[in-house]
């Protein structure tokens, strides 16, 4: 079985943005156009089975660390008024969309008051271990999840990243413009262990050690000769993690401690034991709901009503994903 895991919120409002003009219904009918016509593309090139769509909670990591994408809230309120009645509108069309594919559809909707998106698909993984996923996403931070049955694809740039490269729309490597070569695959180890250590600034998480290098010196480990040493934790690990250094406010910190604080927080399988019980629940009621009859109706419904005109012309492609259950 092969699942297409859709981080929804993100496609959805990244998709906002690659639209131009100034006419609202037009960008939430585009924004709906991309999401659709993404899906329908790996349900069609990966062969897929199930489709699960992701959507945010309050995440559990703003009560283990306080600024936690505070950052986002007051870029929030920096819209002028304008931007927030837009924002406002999105949001009101993304609850429709979100409606629809919970009352309308056989996908699986998966949301918990306490966790992000990123938690829910995750988790789903960890407890589909033997088979295979799809991540709809343009988000970096699932890499970390890139596996032999793992891998993502960016409907913003056509682009799918597995754990052997990056290819675009027609399946053929994508070049480095600086080497000529096909890019370098993904390392989601290494990946993980560098955004712990750096930390990341998109959601407000410090670094474990700013200014680190990423190769070190004569005199100095870099990240690279800890991630080497990371499995035996020798001389480079612990010259690395037993440094202290000290922020503006004349605070010390120990790296190592804050290395597994960022640790908590941005890798996808350190979720609380509390958590991963609530998205089991969570999972576990959606899967079991009742089969949907007429779905291709309610979708050629719901294509008229935002306009989706050529995205309807192809309804029964869509109605293929759209009424697939899980099993």
């Amino acid at each position: 079985m092969t699942y297409i895991l859709v981080d929804t919120t993100n496609m959805f409002f990244r998709a906002k943005h690659v639209v131009r003009g100034d006419d609202l219904d037009t960008k939430v009918g585009m924004a709906l156009h991309i999401m659709f016509t993404s899906i329908n593309k790996v349900w069609r090139d990966f062969t897929g089975g199930h489709v699960v769509f992701c959507f945010e909670g309050r995440s559990w990591r703003k009560n283990e660390y306080e600024p936690y994408k505070r950052n986002r809230q007051e870029k929030r309120d920096a819209l002028t008024s304008k931007e927030q009645k837009e924002d406002e509108y999105f949001f009101e069309k993304f609850g429709e969309f979100q409606t629809f594919l919970s009352e309308k559809s056989n996908c699986s909707v998966l949301q918990n008051q306490d966790c992000e998106a990123d938690d829910m698909i995750a988790r789903w993984i960890q407890l589909h271990p033997d088979d295979k996923h799809v991540i709809v996403s343009s988000d970096s931070d699932f890499f970390q999840l890139i596996s032999d049955n793992v891998q993502i694809y960016n409907g913003i740039t056509d682009t799918t990243i597995t754990n052997e490269g990056y290819y675009d729309a027609k399946g053929k490597s994508i070049i480095d413009k600086k080497t000529g070569q096909p890019k370098t695959p993904p390392n989601p180890r290494w990946l993980l262990f560098e955004k712990c250590m750096r930390g990341d600034t998109s959601d407000n998480i410090f670094s474990a050690f700013p200014g680190v290098r990423t190769k070190g010196s004569k005199n100095k480990v870099g990240l690279l000769e800890a991630f080497d040493d990371r499995d035996k934790q020798g001389y480079n690990w612990n010259n690395l993690m037993l440094q202290r250094w000290t922020d503006h406010n004349g605070e010390e910190h120990r790296v190592l401690a804050d290395y597994e604080r960022n640790k908590k927080l941005i890798d996808l399988t350190e979720q609380p034991e509390w958590v991963k019980t609530a998205m089991d629940e969570t999972i576990t009621k959606v899967v079991q709901k009742d089969k949907i009859p007429q779905v291709g109706i309610h979708f050629m419904k719901f294509c008229g009503k935002y306009n989706l005109d050529r995205v309807g012309r192809q309804v029964q492609d869509h109605a293929l994903y759209l009424n697939a259950g899980y099993n």
